[in-house]
């Protein structure tokens, strides 16, 4: 097996000596590529944000930013990496760099004051500019504010809070954190880039396929980072190694390793993993693969699935939904992921696979205590199934301390077939009020069969605010969790009864 090597800002470097838990981060930086910077170790600020060559949804391949702190370097062996030093153009013998046109635009326009967060920042911005799908006309009806402009090349007046006249999507910097400059020259510079030029190496190298994945056995020091080439492989390797951890995006046990100094003797990657990968849409389901990003999964479904389209804009940051996957969510079992309320109210079913074959398990039957869950030594979760069709009314529901970027502290998602004012059909998903993520099944009962009115969801409002046993922390009282359970339901029909009754 070839030595575990990755290119980085063009130049192949071997990836030994470092251990197998080293970070993109440290890796980096120990090579004296200091733009790269830790701020958090956890995936919050991305002050460590790099681009890394992806499969496209659009295009051969999209240039990626993901949290350098989080991800294992061996993770991207065989892969291609530009750092906030890589982006400017090289300049003949004894010139200097031609800035990058998002580095040019932070420059002029003040985007940048201490500069600690700034090359993080001009990595996310990167990622946006070069993404095939942005638009330089996007809808006049978005047209809501108008920011400051400065002296550089593009125009800096804003079409939207979030969106600008270059169809720049400001969610694209929700997971880069500024102490200095308050935002505004960060987005004038956001919203002031053009489009790539055609002679742009990054742009055309987004017409050419990403690496592709090569199988890894890296070893250190008694430790061991492998990446199976195919699921049978890994399925194999899961029953062998009984110790081993399972990584996708890392977005999870790279927290695991930074904050709380864990080190596993065996690492399985399975985030490319072509059978883990993969999207089907039937006549009676949608079949997600595990490994997909949350990214790949919400540019792929293109909004065809509300509730999810609901969720992926409150799911953290890009920069993490850019790595991190369903089947990783789902195999942490954690009661405050913001994705099981969702797949709950969607009737989702997960598909467990191990060397001897795969088993479809509801949902809702899948959590069995805190982190705990019914798959067993050595299954993995192969993809995420969601029956058709949908509800025609859906929400999902975000308390949280911080509009983005944030731990849920109570995330409640509905799912309602209503018919002529009748509620036909309700699911509801809770997350943050139990041990595990849960269906409120009481509240579900109390709306069936019901007329979709005020008198209903006060009743059914008072239901929902006694399910689950939420408790106190340092997030939110339990008292508080249980109130915005019923003020959920509220919000709900004051959001629907126009366009049900319409």
């Amino acid at each position: 097996m070839v030595a575990a090597r990755i290119t980085v800002n063009g130049k192949e470097t071997p990836i030994s000596p470092a251990a197998p838990h080293t970070t993109v981060l440290d890796f980096l930086r120990e090579r004296g590529l200091t733009g790269t910077k830790e701020g958090c170790a956890e995936g919050e600020c991305g002050a460590c944000s790099v681009l890394v060559a992806r499969p496209g949804v659009n295009k051969p391949t999209d240039w990626v930013a993901v949290n350098a702190c989080l991800v294992p370097v061996a993770a991207l062996d065989g892969q291609e990496v530009i750092t906030s030093e890589g982006l400017a153009t090289a300049g003949e013998s004894g010139t200097p760099a031609a800035l990058h046109p998002v580095q040019e635009e932070m420059a002029v326009r003040g985007g940048s004051q201490c500069g600690y967060c700034t090359p993080g920042f001009i990595c996310s911005m990167a990622s946006e500019y070069y993404r095939p799908d942005r638009c330089a006309h996007p809808d006049p009806a978005d047209a809501t504010t108008t920011t400051t402009t400065g002296t550089g090349t593009g125009t800096g007046t804003g079409t939207g809070t979030e969106h600008g006249p270059n169809g720049f999507d400001l969610h694209a910097l929700s997971g880069n954190l500024c102490r200095c400059t308050g935002y505004r020259p960060i987005r004038d510079a956001a919203f002031a880039v053009g489009m790539p030029t055609e002679d742009d190496p990054l742009a055309q190298r987004r017409e050419q396929s990403p690496p592709e994945p090569v199988p890894t056995a890296y070893t250190r020091d008694d430790s061991a980072f492998l990446r199976p080439s195919t699921l049978a492989d890994a399925l194999q390797l899961l029953r062998e190694r009984t110790d081993a951890v399972v990584v996708a995006g890392s977005t999870d046990w790279g927290v695991e390793v930074n904050i709380r100094s864990r080190r596993a003797n065996c690492v399985i990657a399975v985030d490319r993993l072509p059978e883990l990968r993969e999207m089907r849409v039937e006549s009676d389901h949608i079949e997600i693969g595990a490994a997909q990003t949350l990214t790949e999964i919400e540019r792929r479904l293109d909004g065809s699935v509300p509730l999810l389209a609901e969720l992926f804009p409150q799911f953290a940051s890009r920069l993490i939904r850019n790595s991190a996957t369903l089947g990783g969510n789902l195999g942490t079992g954690s009661p405050i992921g913001d994705s099981p309320p969702v797949l709950l109210a969607l009737e989702a079913s997960v598909v467990l696979a191990d060397a001897d074959g795969e088993r479809e398990v509801p949902l809702s039957d899948y959590f069995t205590g805190y982190r705990q869950s019914v798959r067993r030594p050595g299954e993995l979760i192969r993809a995420v199934r969601i029956p058709l069709p949908l509800s025609p009314v859906a929400a999902f529901h975000k308390i949280a301390k911080r509009r983005f970027d944030d731990i849920s502290s109570v995330a409640v998602a509905f799912a309602l077939d209503i018919e002529d004012g009748i509620v036909r059909k309700a699911r509801i998903g809770l997350g943050g009020v139990a041990a595990t993520p849960i269906r409120a099944l009481a509240t579900e009962a109390a709306l069936e069969g019901k007329p979709w009115a005020a008198q209903t969801i006060e009743a059914a409002s008072q239901v929902l605010q006694a399910q689950g046993t939420p408790m106190d922390d340092h997030r939110a009282s339990a008292g508080y969790r249980s109130a915005m359970l019923g003020q959920s339901l509220l919000k709900l029909y004051a959001q629907t009864t126009e366009a049900v009754s319409s």
